[in-house]
């Protein structure tokens, strides 16, 4: 399955530079920091709020986000993929942090444009009439494992991306990938 390169979660080696040289400057100065700011919040923001219930609170947990980036900026390492990645491991742990500190349930929204291609990578031979199933199937999916697909397939990111954003090495990034739609092909089946 290709990935379409023209999504906005993709950049050419010479943004990714452009991109890391703004990073550079915003170490020295934090106030240099608000053109990521402005091209990731919205990203981050829409992120953080499909495993919310109410918007306030993905707000309140954006916030937190972009506090602990600028607060830990001099950590980040430019590594070849977009600053989104480093967010986005951010975002995992204070959405997970949220979730745990709250008790609350996580909440699933996924556009079903990308179910079409987790079918195809199932090799289902028919066309899966009730999608409904199968966004129950990916609901019930324990936490990382929904994550790899919200990445892969409604995200359209590459492998090498949801490595670095996991923290796992991208070969390992793909055989999940596909063990868990081989996962969800069993329990479909078996439905």
């Amino acid at each position: 399955m290709q990935v379409n390169k023209t999504s906005k979660y993709h950049q050419t080696s010479e943004q990714l530079l452009r991109e890391n040289e703004i990073i550079e400057a915003a170490k020295k100065n934090p106030e240099r920091f608000e053109p990521i700011y402005k091209k990731y919040h919205e990203q981050i923001f829409r992120y953080v709020y499909q495993r919310m219930d109410s918007k306030d609170q993905a707000f309140d947990v954006t916030s937190q986000i972009f506090l602990k980036a600028i607060t830990k900026l001099h950590k980040y390492e430019f590594r070849g993929v977009p600053f989104s990645s480093w967010l986005y491991r951010i975002a995992m742990s204070e959405v997970y942090q949220y979730l745990k500190d709250r008790s609350s349930e996580r909440t699933v929204n996924v556009d079903t444009s990308g179910l079409s291609e987790i079918i195809d990578d199932m090799e289902d031979e028919e066309r899966i009439a009730d999608k409904k199933k199968l966004i129950k199937l990916i609901g019930e999916l324990p936490d990382v494992e929904l994550q790899i697909i919200e990445m892969r397939y409604f995200e359209k990111r590459s492998y090498r991306e949801i490595g670095e954003i996991l923290g796992i090495a991208e070969n390992n990034a793909k055989v999940k990938s596909f063990r868990i739609v081989g996962k969800l092909r069993k329990a479909f089946q078996q439905q």
